[in-house]
């Protein structure tokens, strides 16, 4: 259920590196709890984002809910369908409903405090 090559946090977000860019997005445990997803706030290209701190949020039917960046860097993408179709969170938040992509400041991030492997997530969710 949840991508090895991922790394992910306490605050149920994931990120994907490739070279020196990182994609973060919303675990199927977040959208699970949350429900029914009608809105997703997401910050302008452009903007930096740090370690641990909210860069977003998601509203759901429930709840609204902040979003915390696994890792600090520059906004270098955001996923803007997600604006027209929040509901993609729901249907596929480790794919194609990824919500920012960011050029990582500090790589050593990815190792620190707080991030988790596919299995330690799995085992923190009681998957």
């Amino acid at each position: 259920m949840y991508p090895d090559h991922f790394i992910y946090t306490k605050e149920h977000e994931w990120v994907s590196v490739e070279e020196d860019t990182g994609t973060i997005g919303i675990t199927h445990h977040a959208q699970s709890e949350l429900g029914d997803i009608v809105y997703v706030d997401l910050p302008k290209i452009g903007s930096t984002v740090a370690q641990h701190t909210t860069f977003g949020s998601v509203e759901s039917v429930k709840a609204v809910s902040d979003i915390y960046s696994p890792v600090s860097g520059e906004v270098v993408a955001i996923n803007d369908s997600l604006s027209s179709a929040p509901e993609k969170l729901n249907a596929d938040p480790h794919g194609d409903a990824w919500l920012i992509k960011v050029k990582l400041s500090n790589a050593a991030e990815l190792k620190g405090e707080g991030m988790m492997s596919a299995a330690d997530y799995s085992k923190y969710v009681g998957a």
